[in-house]
Parts: structure tokens; sequence; C-alpha cells
């Protein structure tokens, strides 16, 4: 036990609200590219569209597991 906490309850915390706000701070980061590199409305889109696949996996991943678990 880690401050009274389990290494389950830590792992599941991060997993979900560390992991969501990775997320976050990766879409500013794609946002910061396209500005800098002066990318406009469908460079920015592709920029989006293919890094962020992993983001529609990852959240597809937990709605999948929401649904089984009902």
């Amino acid at each position: 036990m880690i401050f009274g906490y389990t290494e389950q309850q830590i792992a599941h915390f991060f997993l979900t609200y560390g992991v969501g706000a990775f997320i976050l701070f990766m879409v500013f980061i794609i946002l910061q590219l396209a500005r800098e590199s002066k990318a406009g409305r469908f460079g920015t889109f592709v920029i989006f569209l293919g890094l962020g696949v992993g983001f529609i996996g990852y959240l597809a991943k937990i709605v999948i597991q929401w649904w089984m678990e009902r």
C-alpha cells in the first residue's frame, strides 16, 4: 500500500485520468505543430487525422470495455 491506496487503485487512476491528460497534452502539441508550420486548415486536418487515430482507438477501447462490463 502506498499512501493508503493499493497498487490496483493507483494503476486504475493513472490509466484513466493520466492517459486522458496525456491525450489532451498531445492535442496541444499537435496544435502547436500545425501553427508553427503554418499548415492551414487542410494541413491541420491532415495532422489531426494522422496523429489523432491513436486517440480514437484509445477512446474506442474505453467504450468497448464499458459496454462489455454492463
